[in-house]
């Protein structure tokens, strides 16, 4: 991935955790001046144990393993859970609290207002999205809210849509951060999604992303008494306090 200084300095945090992922070049004036790069994790030996225990997160749970994306077809199709499948992995989608569905309500309610009339159309989970870094590599997710501008000519004869939403909205929660943070941000950017919205509750904080070419080309965070801005759809606007009204 590659960034400007100025973003850097801005979501340093992110980044780092991002290096998890891939190495960060840092750009200053067009020109690459440094890069963000992991530390590989030492293996344990024998009997070791390892330094940290994480807690499984109730809220947006790891299902198990790694698995195939027909393991995870099938799963789907033999449960009642949601589920996403993300560069190979599982992930269990439990019920949201109630500023997450509260600030979920407000935007569809701005979006489809917005939109009415026009060829795109907004649409709230659950919803899947496939999205392909690669034709093998596959993954299915759920959008808090999308807003598609190409429905009617990616709709397959089982009713189901194919193509990438121009816009995607994702409603963080304590467990979700790290995946919508960085998951969800580099997969959106990969597969063609042209802008990110991050919802923010806890904070109150709306921060927009605008991808170009696979990379993030200007994001912006909005609070307060401000309202959250699209790049790509002049005139689309959120206020705040309507947002985050708990």
């Amino acid at each position: 991935m590659i960034i400007n200084s100025t973003e850097l300095q801005n979501n340093f945090g992110k980044y780092l955790m991002l290096t998890a992922q891939e190495d960060i070049i840092i750009t200053r004036n067009g020109t690459e001046i440094a890069k963000l790069t992991a530390i590989k994790e030492k293996p344990l030996e024998d009997n070791a144990q390892p330094d940290q225990v994480h807690e499984n997160a109730p809220e947006y749970n790891y299902y198990g393993k790694k698995a195939t994306y027909e393991e995870f077809l099938k799963l789907q199709r033999e449960s009642d859970e949601r589920y996403e499948y993300i560069d190979g992995e599982i992930y269990l989608l439990a019920s949201p609290r109630t500023a997450h569905q509260i600030a979920i309500t407000e935007l569809l309610v701005i979006f489809h207002t917005f939109f009415q009339g026009s060829k795109c159309t907004p649409m709230v989970a659950p919803y899947d999205i496939e999205l392909r870094r690669t034709p093998e590599n596959i993954n299915i997710v759920q959008p808090d809210i999308m807003v598609i501008c190409d429905l009617e000519e990616n709709l397959n004869e089982e009713d189901y849509y194919k193509g990438v939403p121009s816009l995607v909205v994702e409603v963080l929660s304590k467990s979700t951060r790290r995946k919508d943070l960085i998951k969800k941000l580099d997969l959106y950017m990969s597969c063609g999604v042209n802008e990110y919205w991050i919802v923010n509750p806890d904070n109150k904080e709306v921060t927009v992303y605008l991808f170009e070419d696979n990379n993030i080309c200007n994001s912006t965070t909005f609070k307060n008494d401000e309202a959250a801005q699209s790049f790509i759809f002049e005139g689309l606007s959120a206020e705040i306090s309507k947002i985050f009204r708990v």
